[in-house]
């Protein structure tokens, strides 16, 4: 598998473990620096943004993948993912977003990890 194809399957494992709420792999595919910054600016950290998957405050109930476009420099690299995601966070009613996400990665021996993440709609 290139290291595109592993970034993508990242992804979309990524998504997987947020509607399942499976803490195990959203710290498996997260690197311990990692930080999300919310299309409201909020930023939340890696342990915070879990939890809050596994408290209920961020729901993901499914995600169809439209586009996923990634560089690769060296050890780093950028995703640009859009998906259409069936959420209902911060107290919300469940809805459909038009959710793009732009990640930086980072290779450390021979996996990729997520960095950073900015979220925003198209």
């Amino acid at each position: 598998m290139t290291d595109k194809e592993k970034i993508i399957q990242l992804y979309k494992e990524m998504y997987t473990a947020m509607i399942r709420k499976d803490r195990t792999e959203l710290e498996r595919v997260h690197d311990d620096s990692f930080i999300l910054i919310h299309m409201t600016g909020m930023h939340q950290s890696k342990s915070v943004y879990i939890d809050s998957i596994m408290n209920g405050t961020l729901n993901y109930y499914s995600a169809n993948h439209e586009d996923m476009q990634v560089t690769i420099s060296n050890d780093t690299a950028k995703l640009t993912g859009k998906s259409r995601v069936n959420a209902a966070v911060f107290g919300g009613g469940k809805h459909t977003w038009r959710l793009q996400l732009e990640f930086t990665l980072v290779k450390k021996s021979d996996d990729w990890y997520f960095t950073s993440a900015s979220a925003s709609t198209y």
